[in-house]
């Protein structure tokens, strides 16, 4: 039995589809993402898994429990990180982990064995005098993370972790998500960064509410149906409205300093030598381009508008 299975769910507000008939399952111990950008429907989802919404139809069952039957039950086995920091500014760090043990009723005889092993996978025993409000982004998200793991939970749910987190931090965070799991908690996280992906097992592609994609990064990575080249360009707008124009292109998208095109069929050195001519030499470099997941999600975008 999957730790949890949700079939065709639907939430509306009023006639805002929210999230549009999902389909998908997370194993146990499995670190599953939801990859997508604001307004894909990542939040809704995942407050419906925490029992805090009602599905308008479809089902959610959490370890074979129904959510909307098995409140307390489900919410007792769930460790839930809403996305914005939402703990006690005005607390230390060791009041509000005391504060979510007494929540999580957690017994007495367990919360200081456990206080010390979340203090040491966090770092954050140096700071536990220091008031929440005045830790660093990356530092509240690790004590948001271990007030949501105080009690042990067998399940954690984890909504944009890492959102306004520097990279170092980012990665730091990441690195902490594997060695709970390594533990046998299953981790439900949603993330808009897109080469986050490649830190979860699986992924699930959300896009205008809807689900247009699921499997391990390096499925989705082998379904891109394009040749897929990287170039590089003196005047890089100049580059895109050319390839833009031609009928052999079927994408083209800007990242960094280079520019992602994708062609429906391969093109060979003639091809290229045109376009060295027609460019006058803007062109100077191209090479083939192994498909990222950001460049999946932008096809999907594409296809949308087709």
């Amino acid at each position: 039995m999957n730790d949890i299975e949700i079939k065709n769910f639907i939430k509306k507000y009023n006639r805002l589809t929210a999230v549009n008939d999902i389909s998908l399952s997370v194993a146990k111990g499995e670190l599953f993402g939801l990859i997508g950008p604001d307004g894909a429907g990542k939040t809704t989802l995942m407050r419906c898994i925490c029992t805090l919404l009602v599905p308008t139809s479809g089902s959610i069952l959490i370890k074979g429990m129904e959510v909307t039957r098995n409140i307390a039950r489900i919410r007792s086995i769930l460790g839930y990180m809403p996305q914005r920091f939402s703990l006690y500014l005005d607390l230390t760090v060791e009041q509000n982990l005391r504060f979510f043990a007494d929540l999580f009723q957690v017994p007495p005889q367990e919360r200081e064995n456990r206080m010390q092993q979340l203090y040491q996978f966090s770092r954050l025993e140096p700071f536990k005098k220091r008031m929440a409000g005045a830790l660093s982004g990356g530092m509240k998200q690790k004590l948001a993370l271990s007030c949501a793991l105080i009690h042990t939970p067998e399940i954690l749910v984890l909504d944009e972790p890492t959102f306004g987190v520097d990279p170092v931090s980012r990665q730091e965070f990441w690195n902490i998500l594997r060695s709970i799991q390594k533990q046998g908690t299953t981790i439900l996280v949603s993330t808009a960064y897109m080469d986050e992906a490649n830190q979860c097992d699986r992924v699930a592609l959300l896009f205008n509410s809807s689900l247009r994609g699921i499997g391990t990064p390096a499925e989705l990575r082998k379904s891109y149906r394009y040749p897929l080249f990287r170039l590089q360009a003196d005047n890089l707008q100049e580059l895109e409205n050319y390839f833009r124009s031609e009928k052999q292109v079927h994408t083209t998208q800007k990242f960094g300093d280079a520019l992602h095109v994708s062609f429906y069929e391969q093109p060979g050195d003639t091809y290229w030598q045109d376009c060295l001519r027609s460019t006058a030499g803007n062109l100077r470099q191209w090479s083939v381009h192994h498909p990222s997941i950001e460049d999946i999600f932008l096809e999907l975008m594409e296809s949308d508008h087709e």
